[in-house]
This record gives structure tokens, sequence and C-alpha cells, in this order.
């Protein structure tokens, strides 16, 4: 891709994020000759979708000087940077990927106890049984019926399908992020930080998992914000997968439904969720209710798939599988491909945490309470309308010792990505849910 596309995609990118949130900060039109320079390759445009995501963020966050695009990538791909007592996680279950079935392909998602369970149990399979196993029963199966029977047994998988230009031409003409303000009090929190801080003081309330909800915060908190997730009782989080997202946050365990979560909520800015509407609902816990009841909230929601289809459960892979990312990004044009990273979720995060000041930043102006909402198939279908190549782009090494840094974790040795945000540096995570519901 020719750097004046990447400049024209990237300029694109940020136009539409400045003409969604009703702000355009200093500096939106500089530096954009380096979007295209982050060495993720690959046919899609997802250098610039990444560049221009982390440069959002930065501007609203005060940040001036652009993403080093070494940087971007590394964070982008965090997860092979990460080490834990000089050990690399093992990132991806051995059930989860793409399968050929007896008409075309299906991409799974088993990380998670519960849905491999589930995948189990739906294929009648033992537990243990191995990608082989897998990959010999979805071979005799047609990819519907295969679906029908994962889906149906609470576990996750998509057809890996061909773009659908219509449809995302129809979703690229909805905001990419939704906000909106709801009547109501002023404030009793502003903003009042630093320059290096400019979210000091301002409490969030992080009610997210997997990458892009607690990329969100974890930017949040970068820019000085007091983040506080709350995870539920009956569902741990993967210990890699915090440490690599959970810089510069306090982690409790605690019952969304309690009154102490409401009054976490009472004294809290912002909300952020990212479970699928239908589970929020249950909950009573949607952006609606939260602002019923804490009418000066900003309460941003993210999904897999919008919230238009509230039951529906996905992860970054499911998207590209299903939206037609993974069939572009095919290196043969017979087995799925992927982009170079989870940067439908990455994208998201950042994104998501330029609405989030920018809602700040209103609210401190126009009071009231305000919404923000995005999902990783609305991130699909505008990365799917952007500038392409034909082939990917050549592979570019990246001397990854000037992008991480190593924390002492209670004791535990953990590596993790710098901050794609320039000039700024991360605090250590902490353990999850081992911290106390207060602010």
């Amino acid at each position: 891709m020719e750097s004046v596309s990447s400049t024209a995609a990237a300029s694109a990118l940020l136009d539409r994020v400045w003409e969604d949130l009703d702000i355009r900060p200093a500096g939106a039109a500089d530096h954009l000759a380096t979007a295209g320079a982050v060495p993720l390759p690959s046919r899609l445009a997802t250098s610039e979708l990444a560049w221009s995501s982390v440069r959002a963020a930065g501007l609203l966050g005060g940040i001036p000087a652009p993403p080093d695009p070494g940087r971007v990538a590394v964070a982008y791909r965090s997860e092979r940077v990460l080490t834990i007592d000089r050990i690399a996680p093992s990132v991806w279950a051995p059930l989860s990927g793409f399968w050929r079935t007896r008409d075309g392909w299906v991409r799974t998602h088993a990380n998670y106890p519960h849905h491999e369970a589930a995948l189990l149990h739906a294929l009648d399979l033992s537990a243990g049984a191995t990608a082989s196993t897998l990959e010999a029963v979805a071979g005799e199966r047609s990819s519907d019926d295969l679906i029908t029977a994962i889906v149906g047994a609470g576990g996750l998988a998509v057809t890996v399908s061909p773009e659908r230009p219509d449809h995302d031409r129809v979703l690229r003409d909805t905001p990419l992020l939704e906000l909106h303000r709801i009547p109501g009090p002023p404030a009793h929190g502003r903003l009042d930080g630093s320059d290096a801080q400019p979210l000091r003081g301002i409490r969030v309330l992080d009610l997210t998992r997997v990458i892009a909800g607690p990329v969100c915060t974890r930017t949040l908190a970068l820019l000085g914000a007091d983040v506080l997730r709350v995870d539920p009782p009956e569902l741990s989080e993967p210990e890699w997968l915090h440490l690599d997202t959970g810089h510069g946050k306090r982690s409790v365990v605690l019952d969304a439904r309690t009154e102490r979560f409401h009054d976490l909520a009472a004294r809290a800015d912002v909300v952020v969720l990212g479970y699928r509407p239908s589970s929020l609902a249950r909950l009573g816990i949607t952006p609606e209710a939260l602002l019923s009841q804490h009418p000066s909230l900003v309460v941003a929601a993210l999904s897999a798939w919008g919230h238009d289809r509230p039951e529906r459960a996905g992860f970054d892979s499911l998207v590209q599988a299903e939206s037609g990312i993974a069939i572009v990004e095919s290196a043969d044009g017979l087995r799925p491909g992927v982009l170079p990273a989870q940067a439908l979720d990455h994208s998201a995060g950042y994104l998501l945490a330029a609405a989030v000041v920018a809602a700040l930043r209103r609210r401190d102006g126009e009071g009231g309470g305000w919404t923000v909402r995005t999902s990783l198939r609305r991130i699909a279908a505008e990365l799917l309308g952007m500038p392409r190549g034909d082939e990917p782009q050549a592979p570019r090494e990246i001397d990854t010792a000037a992008h991480v840094s190593t924390f002492d974790v209670d004791g535990r040795r953990v590596t993790t990505a710098r901050p794609a945000l320039p000039g700024l540096e991360f605090t250590p995570p902490r353990r999850w849910g081992r911290d106390q519901p207060r602010w």
C-alpha cells in the first residue's frame, strides 16, 4: 500500500472518529504519513487501523506526539512478548481454530474451560480430546450442522464466510462510535488532572474481559484514572490474559447484583461494560439501567456483534471468520487466514478509550449522563471498507527489547509490552481478584 493511500486511510478513519464524537483535538491532521509504517503486514489496512486507533486515544488524552509504529505493532501483539517467570504462556487452546467441514470451514473458540466443555459435549467427545480428533469429527459434518450443535450446547463457533460488501456498507452508515447524551444533573467529578494525567481523580468501574475492554480501561488508567476491575465470582480469568492487560488497575471479585456494587457505581464517573447485552440485562446493569440510577455516569458498552444482537457471544477471532476477513487474509486461497494481530480487539479498546475521554470532556461542559457504544463487528466493517492491497506487505522484523517492560507482581517476574501511547509507562498489573471493593 502506497504512503499516500496510507495517509488517506488514516485521515479518513480519524475524521470519522472526530465526527462521531463531535470533537476535533489539536494536531488531528499531523503525522498521518507514518500510519502505514506499523509492521502488521496484511492485505487489509491493519497498520492504518492500529495506528489511527492509538492516535485517537493519544490525542484525546492530550498526547500530541505520534505513536511509534514499532511500539504499536508490539502492543497489538502483546501476547507474543508476554512472559511469566521467563516462560511464555500458551494463549490458544488446542480446540480453538479453523476446521474443515464437509462443505467448508468453521472457526471455534474454546479458550475458556466452560466453552471447551460445551464444545466437547456438543460433539460427544471426551475430556482431553485432541485437535486431530476434532479435525476428524468436523470433516464428517456440514458447517451448519456443526455450528448448530456447538452453539446449541453453549459453545462458540461460526462459519467462515465471504465478506458481504452491501452489509458492511450498511454498518458503515452507522457511527463507528455511538455517543449519546442523556439529560441529567452536572457531574460530581470533573476533569482536573495534569497534562500528564488528564484523568486523575476520575473513577472507572471495569466490567470487561478479553482484550478489547481491558485495553480500553488499561488506557484510561494510563491517563490517570482510578480503575477498579470487577469480575463475577463464578468466572475466573486466565492469569496470562489478566497480566497482559491489567496494568494500573485494581481487581476485585464481586457480584454486580449486590448493593456493594451499586455503592461503587454511585461514586464512579465511568462504567465500562464488555459483556454481551443480554447478560447485562439479566444482571440489571445495562447502560439504561445504570443511568436511571446514576444519571451523571459515562457508560461505555462494547460487544462482539453489536447491541442489536444481544444474545450472541463472540471474540475477535470469530468476528474475523464470519465477517469475511479470514477469507480475505487467506495465504493460499484455500485455508482461511487471520490478521497479524487481534486487531479488532485492540482497536476497539483504544477507540472506546478515546470516546470515554471525549464523553468526560463533554460532560464537563454540558452535564448529564453519556453512553458510548461500539462493537468488534462494526470495527471489522470499517477495516473491510479501507483501502487494501492485492498481497500482504512483506514481514518486517522488530527488535522487541525496546518495547517491553518487566515487573515484579507478588514475586512473579512478568514481562509485558510497553504502552502504545508515547511518553507514558505502565504501573505493574496486580494479581486477579486480590483487591477490596472500595474506592
